[in-house]
């Protein structure tokens, strides 16, 4: 007997990218359904090779539903929360209203599945900000081996990350100047076409945006409260993939050819470092793919102990979908054991 899903925002990039993979990873489930805002209702979206009509989430009756995979934004995340949970279901959330609650587990599958036990307080498991999420598959296995002191990164973050109005204004824009016509912005604060924007959500007090908190918070949430981390997130002209610049400063020593062989071992990742023309991977290899790509790998000679990095990785699989996926395999296989 397999399990009841439920995917609110269906209709959105994530939504329907944790549709295909739930088809693609032949997830052990008996009935998936559909969910967006009444205005989407009668929508249809694949599944596999089935299509799925959308139905209100405002109508559904989530009693019955084992598990729901929430990407439809902190606000409706926080209102359907309490419903969910009291219907026995445990919602896998998306959004960022929940990864700092010190009751809800804060999961990247590779590095703390064991911490989904704590499901159970709240019904609830957040996934982290996209760009914490691939770092951080990159991150875990380098700190096991030789304990992280510091991280300064820099991200590459694509347009998909600012949703679907994002990566048509994109579009959108690159159009406009190819023809002629006026360059119009309404998603970004600056054009992005042909430019980078060094702004990724809100500013906060001391000058770092929100998205830079997010991933200094979430790292430590994850991987380990002693490590100090800043971050620069910069939003570029790219429509799916994310990728970092990542000098790491280490406890203990820790070469290049070592870092090397641990990331090709461990879980999630796939290096892709040939010091040569074209020997790394790029935003445009990795959409699609599964894995967290690991390139650049070399030593930082300006501190003790120091390496860095070039991560890139799908923001729309690894940095949502696919991580929400992961955490639902994981939920079912240890915890709920309903399937078959």
């Amino acid at each position: 007997m397999g399990y009841k899903v439920a995917v609110v925002g269906a209709t959105g990039n994530v939504g329907r990218e944790m549709l295909n993979i739930l088809a693609e990873r032949e997830f052990p489930a008996d009935e998936v359904v559909a969910l967006a805002s009444r205005r989407s209702q009668g929508t249809e979206v694949s599944y596999g090779d089935k299509i799925l009509k959308v139905k209100a989430l405002e109508n559904y009756d989530f009693a019955g539903t084992d598990i729901c995979l929430m990407s439809a934004g902190s606000t409706v995340a926080a209102e359907w929360a309490p419903r969910i949970g009291a219907a026995g279901c445990v919602m896998i959330d998306n959004s960022s209203k929940f990864r700092m609650d010190p009751d809800v587990p804060l999961i990247v599958p590779e590095v703390n599945a064991d911490a989904i036990a704590g499901y159970k307080k709240k019904m609830i498991i957040a996934n982290p900000n996209c760009s914490t999420a691939q770092m951080v598959v990159a991150l875990k296995p380098l700190h096991d081996a030789a304990k992280i002191k510091r991280v300064v990164v820099s991200t590459y973050q694509s347009t998909s990350g600012a949703g679907k109005d994002g990566m048509d204004e994109l579009f959108e824009q690159t159009r406009a100047i190819y023809v002629n016509d006026p360059v119009e912005k309404h998603k970004f604060t600056k054009q992005i076409a042909f430019n980078v924007i060094p702004h990724i959500d809100v500013f906060m007090e001391d000058g770092y945006t929100k998205e830079e908190w997010k991933m200094v918070v979430e790292t430590k949430k994850i991987l380990d409260p002693k490590i100090k981390l800043t971050a620069t997130c910069v939003r570029v002209p790219v429509f799916v993939g994310h990728s970092e610049a990542i000098n790491i400063e280490f406890e203990n020593p820790i070469s290049d050819e070592e870092a090397r062989e641990i990331l090709r071992e461990a879980p999630g990742c796939l290096v892709v470092d040939k010091r040569e023309d074209g020997g790394y991977v790029t935003p445009l290899e990795c959409v699609g793919d599964y894995a967290t790509y690991i390139s650049r790998i070399r030593t930082d000679p300006t501190v003790d102990n120091g390496l860095a990095i070039w991560v890139v990785s799908d923001n729309l699989r690894k940095g949502a979908a696919l991580n929400a996926v992961q955490i639902a395999e994981i939920l079912g296989s240890r915890f709920l054991k309903k399937a078959a």
